[in-house]
């Protein structure tokens, strides 16, 4: 079984920043790629950003493209998300996941994807 717990959400004025992190537990860190979803009240769970398994690629939505920067520290089994410029609109809970296959030549974006969560954490940003 792998454990995600998630850190570091909170309350933020428009324009602000946090750091998401997430602890990782249960299997090989190292093998697996990540990645971090949010969900809004009403609203589906969508794709925020992914990270290979190496840590050498990375992935975004198109709306946290060069607000947002997701990183791995495969030696303290944690990931993390840095999140700027911050807008009303990003308020959601985020989730930290773990994707289903090990060494995967691909960065997954599907919920389907992943079948290890975090209990998520909540973000809110006020206007």
């Amino acid at each position: 079984q792998v454990q995600l717990v998630e850190s570091g959400g909170g309350l933020v004025q428009a324009g602000g920043s946090l750091r998401l992190s997430c602890a990782a537990s249960g299997r090989t860190f190292s093998s697996y790629s990540m990645g971090w979803f949010r969900q809004a009240p009403g609203k589906e769970r969508e794709f925020v950003a992914a990270i290979s398994w190496s840590g050498g690629r990375t992935y975004y939505a198109d709306s946290m493209k060069g607000r947002f920067t997701i990183s791995r520290d495969n030696a303290k089994t944690m990931v993390y998300l840095q999140m700027n410029s911050l807008k009303p609109e990003d308020t959601a809970v985020y989730y930290c996941a773990a994707a289903r296959y090990p060494y995967d030549s691909f960065i997954r974006t599907r919920t389907e994807d992943y079948d290890y969560w975090g209990q998520g954490t909540q973000v809110t940003v006020s206007s």
